[in-house]
């Protein structure tokens, strides 16, 4: 199971995943809050990103740099999971 760690850098967030052996780090923006509402904090919404990400494909697969706006265009299921 990988370990998603989540610390806000001052306009984005800075993701490491880590699995035994490997890692991976994602510098990630979130320009709907809209979707972030019911989460305890920013950080913990990310991390639920990274969660719906990661049941989906190998964290290698997760791009370097992106808003969390595009992961709809990938899955089309994502603002629906995310919010309920």
């Amino acid at each position: 199971m990988a370990e998603i760690h989540v610390e806000r850098v001052n306009d984005h967030f800075e993701v490491r995943v880590s699995e035994p052996g490997s890692e991976s780090t994602h510098r990630v923006a979130s320009d709907r809050p809209d979707l972030a509402e019911g989460y305890d904090s920013p950080e913990a919404f990310i991390e639920a990103c990274f969660a719906f990400l990661l049941e989906r494909e190998p964290k290698e697969s997760i791009l370097g740099t992106f808003d969390v706006s595009v992961i709809s265009r990938y899955f089309p299921d994502f603002e629906e999971t995310i919010a309920g």
